[in-house]
Parts: structure tokens; C-alpha cells; sequence
């Protein structure tokens, strides 16, 4: 049966979770930070199938009861009862099985992370760089939306508004994993304010989201980082002219899948604290290191996706805005929407709860469960 497999795959899990349950209280455990985190990661996915198993485990046992009760009991209104709850139970079943397979299935490791979001004005000049603003706002707005907090940690203003770059950290609860579909190439098309004719035209702005490394999750040489400081600039007063808050790190670093030594160059004018600055210019190095090394794991999984919903591939077209239609169309699912205003102002959660669908329906399907 169906369900004795399940519970078959279910019960190995068990004698993990109540394994790890006993490793975490562990003081040797305890004192080896990098595992003792690693561990209390897995003890809380597996507690969640857990909670699953023992839901489906009752929900089955409930059936087996109300079908006892009617074949020996004769009373009517005891047999109702029973026909009511037989009823309700197998109507839950399939959505429990669904639920714990898709628990089965192994998640993104870096979907619980926040994230660092990148976007650059592409291809349309100052209407690309007006677009990337539309964007960071889109962005903005919908974290809002989510509680979760923005820090912005380098600008680089277009010369008619909008940034033709903006980096920030996103900081929540499953950042990572929510807004990892918005990676690739953005495309508008609209009437760019400088148009006298009225025409049409076409730009593009690209979106990479990166998960934000831990410090257990790369080894840094921290005496090897070459740092330099500079005055911030811009507007705020007499401090950001003579104080040299902004911070620049300089870092070499070997790639593990080509080989080759490259020079790292980031740069922080978050705050107007130095110290500050460098600890964010610190946790994008990282994330930076921890995003390349696991670029290999993204190609895997680009090379098994036909539908490329969340590979991370940052050069694949993935969203059209048309604002003289007020739609916008999602490539990778071809997803059609009719309230571009909505979602400008950050009414995205529709689109992305449609590419969650989509990228669990590939999990199941390539899990073969």
C-alpha cells in the first residue's frame, strides 16, 4: 500500500530526528559551533516532518476506527458518527500525503538564509536605470509587506533618477528562499518620460539574489583582506565630507572550480559608522564566496530543470512589464497577470507563490515519490 511506503520512508527519518535531539544537548556538540548549527538546521527540517508523520499516522488510524465502528456497530446514530469522520479523514489523507512529500523531497539548503539583492540598469540608458528604481521600490514595498528589513549597502544613482546599481540585504524569515525566483533579466516595455513621439520602448534591468553567508558557512583569511577608507560623498551634511566612513576591502581568492586566483573588490557607504561598514563589506565577501562555490550546485540543478524556475542562471529573460497593456508575463511559466500597478506597488506574492507551485511540482517529479 501507498501509505505503508511512506511511513516505511518516514520511520528511518524518526530515529534521526530523535537522535539529533539527543546530539544538540551534547556539550562537546555544543562546543563546536559549525556542527552544533548544522545539526539544530536538521533537527528543525526533520521536526517538521515529524509533526507531518504523526498527523498522517492519527488521520489513519481515525479511518481504521470509523470503519471498525460500522461493520460491528449497530446503533444509527453511532454509525453517523462514523460515517461523518471516515468521511472527513480520507478527504485529508491526500492532502497529508502531498504535505509529506514535498517534505521529503530536499529543499534548497540556502532557502532559510537572507538574501543580498543586486540590480543593475541593463540595456535603455537612463530608462533602464529609471526601471532598476522601480524595482529596488517593487522590492521595498513587498518586504514591507513581509516584516522583513532592507539595508542598503551601495548606490550608484542614473543621471535621470533610478540607480544604475543598487545593492541591499534583505533580513527575515526565508528570505532566500522566497525571493531567489527574481533572479534574471527584467524587461519593460513603456513610454520613457524623455519620449516626445510617445513610442514604445524596450529596456531591461537584471536582478541576482544571493543567499547571505554565515560565518560558518566560508573560511576567510581575514589578515589576508587589504582594507582602504574614503569619504562617503552625497548628501547628509558636514560629516560625510570629512569623515572617511566608507570602506573598501580588497581580497584574493582562489576559485576551487577554475582554479584561478581573483581579486575581490567590495565596497560599503551604508552607515556613516567605519566599523559598521566593514562588517557589511565582511558579510558580502562572504556571500559573494559562498555564491560562487555553490555555483556548481546551481548548474546541476539548471541542467535537470527544463522549466529553469529558480536556477539562478542571472542571464535568462525572466519577466516582461508592459505598461500600455498593464500586464506582466512570467516566461518561465508563461503566468500572465493584469495589474501592473499592483504589482509595482509590491503585490508580487501571486507570482511567486506560482513559481513555488511550479518549482515543487519539478522536485516531486524529479524525486520520483
Amino acid at each position: 500500500m501507498a501509505e505503508n511506503s511512506l511511513l516505511n520512508k518516514l520511520d528511518g527519518l524518526v530515529s534521526r530526528f530523535e537522535e539529533i535531539g539527543t546530539l544538540i544537548t551534547d556539550p562537546a556538540v555544543i562546543a563546536d559551533m559549525k556542527r552544533f548549527v548544522k545539526l539544530n538546521k536538521e533537527y528543525k527540517d526533520l521536526e517538521k516532518i515529524v509533526t507531518a508523520r504523526q498527523n498522517y499516522v492519527s488521520t489513519l488510524n481515525s479511518i481504521r476506527e470509523a470503519k471498525q465502528i460500522l461493520d460491528t456497530e449497530q446503533d444509527p446514530e453511532m454509525r453517523e458518527m462514523a460515517r461523518e469522520e471516515l468521511e472527513t479523514n480520507n478527504a485529508r489523507v491526500p492532502h497529508l500525503e502531498e504535505e509529506i512529500k514535498l517534505l521529503l523531497v530536499p529543499a534548497d539548503p540556502q532557502d532559510d538564509k537572507n538574501a543580498i539583492v543586486e540590480i543593475r540598469g541593463g540595456t535603455g540608458g537612463d530608462e533602464a536605470a529609471l526601471f532598476a528604481g522601480d524595482l529596488y521600490r517593487m522590492y521595498v514595498k513587498y518586504c514591507e509587506m513581509k516584516g522583513w528589513k532592507v539595508s542598503v549597502s551601495s548606490v550608484s544613482e542614473g543621471a535621470a533618477g533610478g540607480f544604475k546599481e543598487i545593492i541591499f540585504t534583505v533580513s527575515g524569515e526565508k528570505v532566500y528562499g522566497t525571493l531567489k525566483y527574481e533572479s534574471g533579466v527584467h524587461r519593460v516595455q513603456r513610454v520613457p518620460a524623455t519620449e516626445t513621439q510617445g513610442r514604445v520602448h524596450t529596456s531591461a534591468a537584471t536582478v541576482a539574489v544571493l543567499p547571505e553567508a554565515d560565518e560558518f558557512d566560508v573560511e576567510i583569511n581575514e589578515g589576508e583582506i587589504k582594507w582602504d577608507t574614503f569619504r562617503s560623498g552625497g548628501a547628509g551634511g558636514q560629516n560625510v565630507n570629512k569623515v572617511e566612513s566608507g570602506v573598501r576591502l580588497r581580497y584574493n581568492w582562489k576559485n576551487p572550480i577554475t582554479g584561478v586566483t581573483e581579486e575581490i573588490l567590495i565596497e560599503c557607504t551604508e552607515t556613516r559608522d567605519q566599523p559598521k561598514n566593514k562588517e557589511r563589506a565582511l558579510t558580502r565577501l562572504r556571500s559573494f564566496i559562498y555564491d560562487k562555490e555553490h555555483q556548481k550546485y546551481l548548474d546541476d540543478i539548471a541542467s535537470k530543470r527544463k522549466t529553469m524556475v529558480s536556477t539562478g542562471d542571472r542571464s535568462a529573460k525572466i519577466r516582461t512589464y508592459n505598461y500600455p497593456q498593464g500586464r506582466i508575463t512570467d516566461h518561465r511559466i508563461n503566468y500572465t497577470i493584469y495589474n501592473l500597478s499592483a504589482f509595482m506597488d509590491g503585490d508580487i506574492q501571486g507570482c511567486i507563490d506560482q513559481l513555488t507551485i511550479a518549482e515543487n511540482a519539478e522536485r516531486l517529479k524529479e524525486s520520483e515519490l
